[in-house]
């Protein structure tokens, strides 16, 4: 009798849907094929997850691949992320792939075991605002630090577990434009982004507070100051976030109302040309004595020629310059700035740097990049173009836990990550997450020790073009620094900063006639930060 009615009621269920459907006129797929017609969206819905656990090749899926998150997933976890058997990569029939070039002997030891390095002191090769004398100038201890993602386009969690792994692996978090929040205070070191909205230091009307914006940087741990013109993902155009989203944490952080769009414009209104910028520039260092510096995509070179000619003819300049490149992650933009606005990392970077180096100015800058730049053969690229940082935003998201779904836009992350859903973002476990960060962003310096290493050098910003070459074909390939028209010189710190980041790299790094233990973490280096 039970199965009776189980079978009835099932029957039921099933006519309603055939009805609604038959009814229903939006849909010609279930008004054709009512209730099998359901399959159609449910497949569509899945679609990411069949494709990325069941279909895809290890090397098929974008943004990263099977093997890429599979190897920031072992790092993360510690666990083994060697790969067996030999590349499955297509090296003959790929155009642009990378080769690193190692040499026989150099002055480098390397380490003896796999895990030796993990621990060690991978530091910028520059001092980050003592080329203008900035008061609170420092050398940031870690070449990886984590990308700008803000509260609100990330769970609380989410911000937490990224805060404290930072602070566990000793390296800077940029906030992101959304402002300090209560989540960005577990112990890092962070870079307070500045973005159009001003959030964190803006007044009633939306205009930048002097006032407000000290209070902001006093009541943390800022180190750096970064004003945020453009993003990769969505250069010159402003952020929204749904006012549903704008909770009263979200509201008191930012500054702006409970429960109303929170829009960033597309543009700043403090300043309308570069050298207006560079005034602004220089008024928050003053007011702070801390290192700023500028973010951006790279589209028009117009704005960087007039930026460099005015720091060359009136002393006025920027001590940071981060490139986004277009491959660069987003929480939520339309899919052709996602896809066709804005040069893409090594293009606009290249471009960028080459202006600098041109004028003399690229010693005087601290370089940092961004866009896929956390995987240790696009890193090396970035290092040998001229950076002298790389920061990590979806990969530093992979090691927390995020399963590439894709579905940050839509506030249905389902790990927890991109949410501001509370059910959702309760799965995830900041104190578990954070070492998982940690690990990450230590195994990512080791393996970047390793490859300077393997090319004669002691650190990777001393990894010059000459030392990589791009693949053209079967039988071809090309110095990096003519794939970019650099000059074979270029792309190095001065020759002061070389032998004196060297010198530190060899009292501090492990190496092999060292033993297999490996050095605590060097303390936090500054310089003048009074």
């Amino acid at each position: 009798m039970r199965w009776t009615r189980a079978s009835l009621g099932a029957a039921a269920a099933v006519a309603s849907v055939a009805a609604h459907d038959l009814l229903q006129r939006r849909h010609a797929i279930l008004r054709n094929f009512p209730v099998v017609g359901h399959a159609r969206y449910l497949i569509e819905r899945i679609g990411p997850e069949l494709r990325q656990y069941v279909v895809a090749g290890n090397d098929e899926e974008r943004p990263f691949s099977r093997d890429q998150r599979r190897w920031v997933y072992a790092s993360s976890k510690l666990e083994n992320n060697n790969f067996g058997f030999g590349t499955d990569n297509d090296i003959e029939h790929t155009p642009g792939y990378v080769i690193i070039k190692h040499r026989t002997f150099g002055p480098a030891v390397p380490p003896t075991a796999s895990h030796n390095g993990e621990q060690a002191w991978l530091p910028c090769a520059k001092v980050l605002g003592a080329a203008r004398g900035r008061q609170h100038a420092f050398r940031p201890d870690s070449v990886v630090n984590i990308s700008g993602m803000s509260f609100g386009a990330l769970s609380a969690n989410a911000v937490t577990a990224l805060n404290r792994g930072a602070a566990l692996a000793g390296c800077l978090q940029n906030t992101g434009e959304g402002s300090i929040s209560p989540y960005h205070r577990s112990g890092g070191g962070l870079v307070y982004q500045v973005g159009s909205g001003y959030f964190g230091c803006r007044d009633e009307n939306g205009r930048f507070d002097l006032a407000r914006f000290k209070d902001t940087v006093a009541s943390a741990p800022v180190r750096a100051l970064e004003v945020k013109l453009s993003q990769g993902a969505k250069p010159g155009l402003g952020g929204v976030l749904p006012g549903v989203k704008v909770s009263a944490e979200i509201a008191a952080t930012r500054g702006v109302p409970r429960g109303v769009d929170c829009v960033s414009p597309s543009r700043h209104t403090e300043f309308s040309d570069v050298d207006g910028m560079l005034d602004w520039v220089e008024m928050l260092a003053a007011e702070t004595g801390l290192p700023v510096g500028i973010k951006s995509a790279v589209g028009d070179l117009s704005f960087w020629h007039e930026l460099v000619r005015l720091m060359a003819d009136t002393g006025r300049g920027v001590d940071l310059v981060t490139i986004d490149g277009g491959e660069g992650g987003t929480g939520a933009a339309p899919l052709v700035f996602a896809d066709s606005v804005s040069m893409p990392f090594r293009l606009g970077f290249s471009r960028v740097y080459r202006i600098f180096a041109e004028a003399g100015l690229h010693e005087r800058v601290v370089f940092a990049g961004s866009g896929k730049l956390g995987l240790p053969d696009n890193a090396v690229v970035a290092f040998a173009l001229g950076a002298d940082l790389v920061n990590v935003g979806r990969e530093a998201m992979l090691a927390i836990g995020c399963v590439q779904a894709q579905k940050c836009h839509a506030d249905t992350c389902p790990t927890g990550v991109a949410t501001q859903n509370p059910w959702l973002a309760h799965g995830l476990d900041p104190a578990l997450k954070s070492v998982r960060c940690a690990n990450y962003i230590r195994t990512l310096r080791r393996d970047l020790l390793k490859l300077a290493e393997a090319t004669g050098v002691e650190h990777p910003g001393l990894i010059g073009c000459p030392s990589v070459e791009i693949l053209t074909g079967q039988s071809e390939a090309t110095p990096l620094h003519e794939v970019y028209g650099y000059d074979p010189a270029w792309g190095f710190p001065s020759e002061v900063d070389q032998k004196e980041i060297a010198r530190l790299m060899r009292e501090t790094a492990p190496e092999g006639h060292r033993g297999e233990s490996s050095p605590e973490p060097r303390a936090t280096s500054t310089v003048g930060t009074g």
